[in-house]
């Protein structure tokens, strides 16, 4: 064996370690990958009917707010109605019925002054009479 011949069974031998070296990596390195191929199929078998019942649940929703709309929508009519009805009966019964409260009120106090003066009247008589009936 040369000396050639020897530096050549080295260099073979020094790229084999170097290969086995590199491999036990690469190894590993494919086993990550399968445990990770492995975990992506279990999500997406696990996401598929996730992801059917939300696409169920978004259209109950839908349909949901579509009735709350037209709920919404009436409400808002009868609304308008009531505030119509409102100001009709105030633009027709509003003016007489202010008239009739402002004449019954005008009544009620003639009426309270004529009795306080009656009142009034009586006491200053019997007032008189008291006087009358001491200077006796």
């Amino acid at each position: 064996m040369s000396v050639g011949e020897v530096a050549g069974l080295i260099a073979a031998c020094a790229l084999l370690i170097l290969v086995g070296l590199l491999a036990y990596p690469i190894l590993k390195l494919g086993k990550v990958l399968d445990e990770t191929r492995i975990m992506v199929k279990g999500v997406s078998d696990s996401s598929v009917p996730l992801l059917g019942e939300v696409t169920t649940t978004v259209a109950t929703t839908n349909a949901q707010l579509a009735k709350v709309d037209t709920i919404t929508d009436n409400a808002t009519t009868v609304t308008t109605n009531a505030a119509a009805l409102v100001s009709l009966f105030s633009a027709t019964a509003g003016g007489p019925l202010v008239k009739a409260a402002a004449f019954t009120y005008g009544v009620r106090r003639a009426l309270g002054e004529q009795q306080r003066k009656d009142v009034s009247r009586r006491v200053k008589d019997e007032m008189k009479a008291e006087r009358k009936a001491r200077k006796r």
